[in-house]
């Protein structure tokens, strides 16, 4: 078995008694106070997460444009230096090698924030499919410390410790300034549902950095880890690659439709299985799911009606925001209308759901 790989800030998490995980090959802190304590932190006031283990990965290059409206679902035409914008890579099937965000950091020159599960793959992929492209790939994870503040109040605490004017950068868009004394790359993207930023330094600067920030934020911001990363992208809708993506769903099945641009000019990895599946109807769709019956439903129950399998859920848990035992599922789309009844089998035993819209949270956020 080999070794689990570390963060930066793997000793930080052990002094505040973390409890810590394998995630994706990573010995990541699951939690540290609490699941629904960082949750509602989050949601309330702010929240730290450690990100370091996600991939970065640069293209740069006279043909960096064309490389990445080949290898993405998403169109950059009109992409401004400093802008984010959220995309998938497929397969030539149309299920997805991974979702990410593309942060344009030059006229010719993109970074690619990747799935750390994924980074191995996505970067032997990037490399096999624009190999004919005039640039150059740079696999930079090792090198970036990121970690991502969270919640109403991240504005509020991030602000004294930088440089940067924060209150107009709009979300999806980045800047660079200093955090803690440090140069860094500061974006507002986010995966909980919240206003939030993302630091990116160098590695070597992102314990001074974590450790700033709880400073900055005594009182206010809780460290927070996967488990509450996970509820909080559950209830904003947010995929997770794994569950609600793969290599056997495609992003119109996800209904992430929007993101892939079957109308741009160029020819794109998976673009015309895609064209094929919306012509001739998406077979499966992703919807929300709310327990009647006592239960949690967990990844990979089957869903059924009327004894049928017609699905199995992607995410389940309970909803700490929402009160509610909750679902994300897979089914096909004959059985997709909001509203349908439906069986979850929860350990050998058929409990009623219902289905319903997800985001099963929505902030009054910009």
């Amino acid at each position: 078995m080999s070794e689990l790989k570390r963060t930066p800030l793997f000793d930080a998490h052990i002094a505040l008694g973390a409890k810590m995980v394998d995630f994706g090959g990573w010995e990541m802190p699951v939690q540290y106070s609490g699941i629904i304590k960082e949750h509602n932190a989050v949601r309330n006031e702010a929240g730290l997460f450690d990100v370091c283990h996600m991939g970065e990965i640069v293209i740069k290059g006279s043909e960096a444009l064309k490389a990445i409206q080949y290898l993405l679902t998403a169109d950059f035409s009109h992409q401004s230096v400093g802008q984010c914008m959220y995309a998938m890579m497929c397969y030539p099937t149309g299920g997805v090698v991974d979702d990410l965000i593309v942060y344009k950091t030059g006229e010719e020159e993109y970074m690619l924030v990747v799935n750390a599960g994924n980074k191995d793959k996505d970067w032997a992929w990037i490399n096999e499919h624009l190999a004919d492209f005039d640039v150059e790939l740079t696999d930079i994870s090792n090198q970036t410390g990121l970690v991502a503040l969270q919640g109403p109040k991240a504005l509020e605490v991030l602000q004294q410790l930088t440089d940067a004017s924060l209150e107009g950068l709009r979300p999806y868009w980045f800047t660079r300034g200093e955090v803690a004394g440090k140069p860094c790359l500061i974006s507002r993207t986010g995966y909980t549902g919240e206003d939030g930023f993302e630091v990116y330094c160098d590695a070597g600067d992102t314990r001074l950095i974590w450790d700033g920030i709880l400073e900055a934020g005594k009182g206010i911001v809780e460290p927070a880890g996967l488990g509450a990363r996970d509820s909080l992208r559950f209830e904003a809708n947010m995929p997770l690659y794994g569950h609600e993506l793969d290599e056997d769903i495609t992003p119109l099945e996800a209904l992430l439709g929007k993101f892939v641009a079957l109308d741009k000019e160029e020819d794109f990895i998976g673009k015309e299985a895609l064209q094929k599946q919306k012509a001739e109807g998406v077979p499966r769709r992703i919807r929300g799911l709310e327990m009647v019956g006592r239960g949690i439903a967990r990844a990979g129950y089957p869903v059924k009606k009327d004894g049928q399998v017609i699905g199995h859920i992607t995410s389940g848990m309970p909803a700490p925001t929402a009160g509610k035992n909750l679902d994300k599922a897979l089914i096909k789309s004959e059985f997709a209308d909001i509203g349908t009844e439906i069986d979850v089998e929860i350990r050998g035993k058929d409990v009623k759901a219902v289905l319903i819209k997800p985001p099963f949270f929505q902030k009054g956020a910009k």
